[in-house]
């Protein structure tokens, strides 16, 4: 194929990392013709992220990956020690969210495997592997695109969208001359991955913070652990990376004994985040966007968050649902929270490397006796400190909604175990499937809907399902899902309301039954 031979796709994606692979696993489901290019051959096989939350594997089982298509180990409490003031911080990760774990360590190359098995089933996806940009110009209504196979052979691809998914130093950033404001830290870390020891009975996280070695700890699938020692000054990266060095600084937790290392690396951790999300035809997602420092675990979270977010929106102005300008919420609605989730980490990099013995001693005993007034040591052990993944602007109205309402409109929609009408158990969010979902909570929304409320349904390609109250043997409509642990009705009081949710579980829109039509014309006017 030459040079001048253009290829046509809605949407060219750069980057197949699980953020790209995630992304791409939506615009399948979505039926979206994806053109997905990377310049690594296969997967990484060295693990890197480590930790996902409930609301990242809740993202990764609307994604389509089965809750048991990559291995987890679940992590019932994170401890902050010191050796000045003893155990002075704990978190409480136990239990479940929305039927995800709060917190599960896992092993990304066995998580990349797994989105790419996924990404296959849609035939509407293709990776090219081996793969770069070579170089891009938006024209305002598409985007040109020049793409370089493994062979040497060039490509023109012409698609409505671009997304760069191309990682932290992103070529498609630079190209569209955006700042990527932040701060690196001075610190180096030594990062050690090593396997064969038995850690299915360790279930914590551990933050060894002292001035002199900070060292957060942790477990992994697969008898892994990770270990991240803070360099001094003056340690050099290879002094760091000697076998005899690392075994030193695991003695304390393996002593002599046998321990195969599977990884070591030297980082710099950065906290930085782009002006926007978006420039024209072209969208940044992932670490191409922002940043996190990795000492709250949200750095690949955040970028599956902005994958769930952009893909609807996309497919929606794709299929002619929704007008282009929605997509500018993407940046209004996931840039603040990026925000919020690195100033966090930076927070928390602040307890975990004190500066000196002098400030860890006053600023850890200080934690350890608030601790000790119930509010705030609920408010900190129930990581109620973790920015809520909710908007204050976007895709959403915030009329109609009731003022004793358990639900927010920009905030997610829950999730819990329901019978459907075939008298299957299964999850909320699969039954909801990949559609806007105007959902009745006590009430069938089509006892209120007249011609007009069903036209916009139908303009919102909007699927209408019914949460009604434990029927014990009674069958059910084939709309109905029984709500069989109160999830739903206990949110509403028990009072007939209905709710406009997203494909990204978002709450789009909230009223009492009589104002149904109304929220649905308001809704297609946003």
């Amino acid at each position: 194929m030459s040079p001048d031979t253009v290829t046509q796709t809605d949407i060219l994606m750069v980057g197949f990392g699980p953020v790209g692979a995630t992304m791409a696993s939506f615009l399948g489901r979505y039926g979206v013709q994806t053109l997905v290019i990377d310049r690594a051959t296969d997967i990484l096989t060295m693990p890197r992220a480590i930790a996902l939350d409930n609301e990242a594997l809740r993202i990764l089982q609307n994604a389509g990956l089965a809750e048991d298509a990559f291995a987890k180990h679940t992590i019932r409490e994170v401890l902050m020690k010191s050796p000045l003031a003893g155990t002075f911080g704990r978190g409480n990760t136990s239990g479940s969210i929305d039927g995800h774990p709060k917190l599960v360590t896992f092993y990304q190359p066995e998580l990349e495997a797994a989105l790419r098995n996924n990404v296959a089933k849609y035939p509407k996806v293709t990776p090219l592997l081996g793969t770069s940009l070579v170089s891009f110009q938006d024209h305002g209504d598409h985007v040109t695109s020049v793409i370089q196979l493994h062979n040497g052979e060039q490509r023109t691809v012409r698609s409505r969208f671009l997304i760069a998914a191309d990682g932290a130093s992103s070529s498609i950033r630079e190209s569209l001359g955006l700042s990527f404001k932040g701060e690196s830290y001075a610190e180096d870390w030594l990062i050690v991955d090593a396997i064969n020891r038995d850690t299915s009975q360790m279930s914590h996280v551990e933050f060894i913070c002292t001035p002199k070695l900070p060292t957060p700890h942790m477990p992994a699938p697969g008898g892994r652990e990770r270990w991240e020692f803070m360099l001094g000054k003056g340690q050099s990266r290879e002094e760091a990376l000697d076998d005899g060095f690392i075994r030193k600084q695991l003695k304390p937790w393996v002593g002599d004994g046998p321990i195969d290392i599977e990884r070591k690396a030297v980082y710099r951790f950065h906290a930085r985040c782009s002006k926007t999300f978006q420039k024209g035809q072209v969208f940044l997602i992932g670490d191409a966007a922002h940043i996190t420092p990795p000492f709250v675990g949200q750095g690949l979270v955040a970028g599956l968050r902005d994958a769930a977010n952009l893909s609807w929106k996309l497919a929606w102005v794709l299929r002619g649902a929704c007008q282009p300008k929605a997509l500018s919420t993407y940046d209004q609605e996931r840039r603040p929270h990026a925000n919020s989730m690195i100033n966090l980490a930076r927070r928390m990099g602040g307890l975990i490397m004190p500066q000196s013995a002098l400030r860890a001693l006053v600023v850890h005993n200080l934690m350890k006796a608030a601790r000790l007034i119930e509010p705030v040591r609920n408010h900190l052990e129930e990581l109620e400190i973790k920015p809520k993944n909710q908007y204050k602007r976007g895709l959403f109205t915030h009329k109609f909604r009731p003022a004793d309402a358990g639900l927010e409109c920009g905030a997610l929609f829950p999730q819990g175990l329901v019978r459907n009408p075939e008298g299957q158990i299964a999850w909320s969010d699969d039954e909801l499937g990949n559609t806007i979902s105007v959902v009745g909570l006590g009430v069938d929304p089509h006892t209120v809907l007249d011609v007009t409320g069903r036209e916009a349904i139908s303009a919102l390609g909007a699927q209408v399902s019914t949460i009604v109250a434990r029927k014990g043997t009674r069958s059910l409509a084939n709309h109905e899902l029984e709500d069989l642990e109160n999830t739903f009705l206990a949110k509403t009081r028990h009072k007939p309301m209905v709710a406009l949710v997203r494909p990204d579980r978002i709450v789009m829109g909230l009223c009492p039954p009589a104002q149904l039509g109304r929220l649905l014309q308001q809704v297609r006017r946003l």
